[in-house]
């Protein structure tokens, strides 16, 4: 058997073991406390189970593993460890809440553990022509920042049936046909092979939670999901096989959807640390709900052909002219913060786009 053949079944394999936890999950929820009862955050009207992401974390971890003891990718399984901890301070919270500091203070170490265990990373341009660089202790924090908010940004994305998945497959899939194709010797990568599993997994539990979603992924999937993305984003740069700039190119929707709708409650002077559903992804799927299906459905698809034929081409020009990556980013990313303002990102309901306030 050829080696794409055996990569084929193993990929296909962490797909089914996905779908089989996720499936598994979904009968056994009401026993394991894992029922999303309908609050005044959801998208959703009828209890829903919950926790599915535990067949992405299951899969994905299972394959991970293989790497690391075939390939004796050490790092790999610190890496894994960390998710691994995520993983389960995400599931005791789908099953009885945690008070939001201790599962902030994990996030924070797991961070940490993170960017200690990778070492020096590349520098990051902060200029067109590169010539302003951030290393030391400023990049240590820069990416602290990063890792943290984007664990929480990505849970915050996750509210309606399919969008978080969809992203993660786009990105990875998306990291990894970059980097094939730039340095194609990145195929032989643990890292890159990692990221192909953890998509195969992904693709595994939507099986279950494309809209109208069976099951929903749950803390213990977009938390672990959201550090592997980026703890396998920070690899590929540390590799040289892929930039700060392409990763962020690749975030764009989540990043400026969640970033926009923070900075506007601030500025409304709301409570911004409470629950809410006025994301603009939000906003959106409820006028186009005639039902859940429907609005769901059209808004991921949406999300997922803005990645593919908005973002992608711009994460390309970060690979093919790495000179001009400043402009790039500031060029896909101007847009999408237009229009999450236009969609009201953080606004209460009674405002509609292109309106302002409704009076009543």
């Amino acid at each position: 058997m050829s080696q794409m053949a055996v990569m084929v079944a193993l990929l296909g394999m962490t797909t089914l073991i996905a779908w089989g936890v996720a499936a598994w999950v979904r009968r056994r929820a009401e026993a394991l406390r894992l029922v999303q009862i309908p609050n005044h955050r959801s998208s959703h009207v009828q209890p829903t189970p919950n926790g599915g992401g535990l067949g992405i974390v299951v899969a994905g971890s299972l394959a991970g593993l293989g790497l690391v003891l075939f390939l004796g990718w050490w790092l790999g399984g610190f890496v894994l460890g960390c998710a691994a901890v995520l993983a389960a301070v995400g599931l005791r919270d789908d099953m009885a809440h945690l008070p939001a500091r201790v599962r902030f203070g994990v996030q924070v170490a797991v961070c940490v553990g993170l960017l200690v265990a990778l070492g020096d990373m590349p520098a990051l341009a902060l200029s067109v022509g590169l010539e302003f660089q951030v290393t030391g202790w400023i990049l240590f924090g820069l990416l602290l920042l990063a890792g943290v908010w984007w664990i929480n940004l990505f849970n915050f994305m996750d509210g309606i049936d399919g969008i978080a998945g969809t992203q993660a497959v786009f990105m990875l899939l998306a990291g990894a046909v970059l980097a094939a194709w730039s340095q194609p010797e990145a195929m032989s990568s643990p890292a890159w092979l990692l990221m192909l599993f953890v998509v195969a997994a992904t693709v595994g539990f939507l099986l279950l939670n494309w809209p109208p979603a069976k099951i929903f992924m749950g803390d213990v999937g977009s938390t672990w999901l959201a550090f592997m993305v980026f703890a396998l984003a920070l690899l590929s740069v540390q590799s040289g096989w892929s930039s700060y700039a392409e990763w962020m190119v690749l975030a764009a929707v989540f990043v400026t959807d969640a970033t926009v709708t923070l900075l506007t409650r601030m500025l409304r002077g709301e409570r911004w640390y409470e629950a809410h559903r006025s994301h603009a992804y939000q906003r959106l799927s409820r006028r186009w709900q005639g039902d859940r299906k429907v609005g769901h459905r059209s808004v991921t698809l949406l999300v997922a052909a803005v990645n593919v034929l908005w973002l992608a081409p711009w994460a390309w020009a970060c690979v093919q002219w790495p000179v001009g990556s400043v402009a790039f980013v500031v060029a896909a990313y101007l847009p999408l913060v237009l229009a999450s303002l236009w969609l009201g990102a953080g606004r209460p309901d009674q405002y509609l786009p292109g309106q302002g306030r409704v009076r009543g």
